[in-house]
């Protein structure tokens, strides 16, 4: 698996778990929805992530967008 892909991956599974938490548990879990989308938003746009430099540092193949 890419980077690219993981990153996509683990951050949609964030979001959920932190929607499905802010339902069941607290509505201040949706401030980890917000820092995930924003990390997104500024990634998109500078190239920089750290889960992909985590990611890179492990291992794991570069994709297109994270290299």
């Amino acid at each position: 698996m890419a980077i690219d892909r993981f990153v996509m991956a683990f951050a949609g599974a964030v979001v959920l778990a932190s929607v499905v938490l802010s339902v069941f548990h607290s509505p201040y879990w949706l401030a980890l929805t917000l820092f995930v989308g924003a990390n997104l938003f500024q990634a998109a746009f500078t190239g920089f992530c750290p889960l992909a430099m985590i990611l890179k540092r492990v291992g794991l193949k570069p994709g297109c967008a994270f290299q």
